[in-house]
């Protein structure tokens, strides 16, 4: 992977509040996808949840670039660039964190998900010219990885020792989406819109999944799904990935790859959201201060605390 040469003024250290805005609504369309992912898993198998949720997200995205009079490039770089983002951004940790998700509880997958921005502001360090590491990043980075942890709770923590190799997974796949923030930025250098950007890179990845289902998961072996486990998948694929990648490349081509991958911070947030509206759970104590570290955090990677004191 290459340097990116994309000018400096076009990424926006301090996000401004549509940024932000755009930011969380992808956070509650991202942390709804552990839930629907959860559902699903426990009657499909990975390859064939993370096939049909791209092929289907592909679907409908190329449906409503139709409708807004746009039609995917031809151009072979183009491609090259679709298939290489659909794979680190897609199939890669897709079907790593859904895998892991069927050996470890969801807290321990939002955990070890929530380890992106640590690896993104090291990847970005090395492969952009605009976003080099600071010491107001790391300590941002380090300080809502805590957030975090304290949210999840100790038992969570306690289960580490147990499948390895899954959590392992979810690690890789936080990485790849480090690498794909990163490679990402290209695109506005290349003058393709998000919405085209998001419909490219899932109809490549699903070229890649679909032959891959078809000869490991083996999807006419298994027994029928239920009407939940088919809604999941639906909201998987529109909500969580064709609504939510529109939104993904808009953040990245003005906010930068280091402040979109906040994101994974305030996914555990919305789950604890989701489960006291829907589950009638109860906030905890920790929660409150997990939330508050993660703010805090934010606000340091941001740069406005930072400015703020000075």
């Amino acid at each position: 992977m290459t340097r990116t040469n994309q000018d400096i003024s076009t990424i926006n250290r301090a996000m401004t509040s549509h940024e932000w805005f755009l930011l969380l609504t992808l956070s509650v369309l991202w942390g709804g996808s552990f839930f629907f992912a959860g559902v699903a898993v426990k009657e499909l198998p990975p390859f064939t949840i993370v096939s049909l949720r791209v092929a289907i997200a592909a679907i409908a995205l190329n449906i409503i670039l139709r409708t807004q009079n746009l039609c995917l490039p031809r151009h072979k770089t183009t491609w090259r660039a679709f298939f290489t983002m659909g794979i680190l951004n897609n199939v890669i940790p897709f079907t790593l964190i859904v895998w892991g998700q069927s050996h470890l509880a969801s807290g321990l997958a939002a955990i070890l998900n929530a380890t992106t921005p640590l690896f993104t502001v090291t990847v970005a360090h090395f492969l952009t010219q605009d976003e080099k590491m600071t010491g107001n990043r790391l300590v941002g980075v380090i300080i809502g990885f805590i957030g975090v942890a304290i949210m999840i709770g100790g038992k969570s923590l306690m289960i580490f020792g147990n499948d390895f190799m899954a959590q392992l997974a979810c690690l890789a796949g936080a990485l790849s989406y480090a690498f794909a923030g990163v490679y990402g930025r290209r695109f506005k250098t290349m003058g393709i819109s998000p919405m085209v950007t998001a419909t490219g890179q899932v109809t490549a990845s699903s070229i890649v999944l679909l032959p891959i289902m078809l000869i490991i998961d083996q999807p006419w072996t298994h027994a029928t799904p239920s009407t939940w486990a088919i809604a999941a998948l639906f909201g998987l694929a529109l909500l969580s990935t064709a609504l939510a990648y529109t939104i993904y490349f808009r953040i990245l081509s003005t906010a930068g790859a280091t402040n979109l991958l906040l994101v994974t911070f305030l996914i555990p947030v919305t789950a604890i959201f989701l489960g006291i509206s829907i589950l009638g759970e109860h906030l905890e104590v920790k929660h409150v201060i997990g939330m508050i570290l993660i703010g805090t955090g934010l606000a340091a990677i941001d740069g406005r605390l930072w400015k703020r004191r000075k």
